[in-house]
């Protein structure tokens, strides 16, 4: 019975080789990893869609946050973007801090981002309606840490006690840092992955300043009223979606709609003073603003507002494009529309 078996498929085998190589060769190339992400292009989606409030107002237009869609490469993705035109490679080390980074790290920093990035938006926007807002709670977590640094800390640890002292953020943490000499080990109580533990980082000095080379992001939780739900994909992360959630929000807190009846896409990072900050694939963003017919197109100013310009000119893009450095800025030229 075995023989018989071993038989068939040896000569299957044997009548199908190149067919059976030539799988075996996709297969590996689909399967396969290599050291870069795949941009395959841009697109948009409804901001209303990822945000709720307990408010009734209505808008006519939409606030639309700008993405960039992008895989892990293979050999076969890496292989296709040489042939498929929109399709553009980007080296995974290009997202690292230093050479030790994994994969991990970087989609637990974009996420950490995102968190960081709501919680912003949810600032500013409550700030400027007059609403009410409350803090909850924050924690502080390893956002970063330099190729100099002695310490055992990883990414995507949450700091509890530095030397069972509080700290609230990055710029106590460098204070404390300067109180302690060269080669003092500080000494760390974290949170990894629901357990306690204690680790360290050794204090060094480089150009007349101390540090122990590590970066940390806050991330505060707020209480606002009335109350915000987020409802993102676990596949939707990092900074750069700020301006228009912190623009969806405030549209959402105020009886006049900002939109005026059109279809807005923008993207940028906001942080809690309301600043407006660079992004990566602008390029790519107004492409998917342009094939969803928005009608403008909001672009963090400085470089991104040049790149977006020039993108427009090249490819004869019918769209409106305003330059913004501020939510306040954004607001005001919205109103000028």
């Amino acid at each position: 019975m075995f023989n018989k078996i071993y038989n068939k498929i040896k000569k299957y085998i044997r009548e199908n080789f190149v067919e059976i190589c030539v799988y075996l060769v996709f297969l590996f190339s689909v399967l396969c990893p290599v050291n870069y992400y795949i941009i395959t292009g841009g697109g948009i989606f409804d901001a209303s869609k990822r945000v709720s409030l307990d408010t009734n107002y209505s808008s006519k237009g939409s606030f639309n946050m700008a993405y960039v869609s992008e895989i892990k490469g293979t050999i076969f993705t890496y292989l296709l973007s040489y042939i498929i035109p929109s399709f553009e490679r980007d080296s995974m080390d290009d997202y690292k801090t230093n050479d030790q980074e994994s994969a991990a790290d970087i989609e637990f920093r974009n996420s950490l981002w995102l968190n960081q990035t709501n919680n912003n938006a949810i600032y500013v926007a409550y700030h400027k309606a007059g609403k009410k807002l409350e803090e909850k709670s924050y924690s502080n977590y390893v956002f970063y840490i330099d190729e100099q640094a002695d310490t055992n800390l990883k990414v995507g640890d949450q700091i509890l006690k530095v030397d069972d002292h509080d700290i609230r953020n990055l710029e106590e943490l460098k204070s404390y840092v300067h109180t302690k000499k060269v080669g003092e080990e500080i000494q760390f109580t974290v949170m990894e992955k629901k357990k306690e533990f204690t680790k360290y980082a050794k204090v060094y000095e480089e150009d007349a300043e101390l540090y122990i080379g590590i970066s940390l992001l806050e991330d505060v939780i707020y209480n606002p009223y009335p109350k915000v739900t987020f409802k993102f994909k676990e596949s939707e992360s990092g900074p750069s979606g700020g301006l228009i959630m912190s623009l969806q929000i405030y549209n959402m807190l105020i009886k006049k709609d900002i939109t005026k009846g059109k279809k807005i896409v923008g993207t940028g990072t906001i942080s809690k003073d309301g600043s407006v900050g660079e992004i990566d694939g602008v390029k790519h963003k107004l492409r998917g603003a342009v094939k969803n017919k928005a009608d403008v197109f909001l672009v963090p100013a400085g470089r991104n507002y040049q790149e977006a310009i020039k993108e427009k000119k090249k490819n004869n893009y019918q769209i409106q494009i305003i330059e913004v450095g501020s939510f306040d800025e954004a607001i005001q030229k919205l109103e000028n529309l």
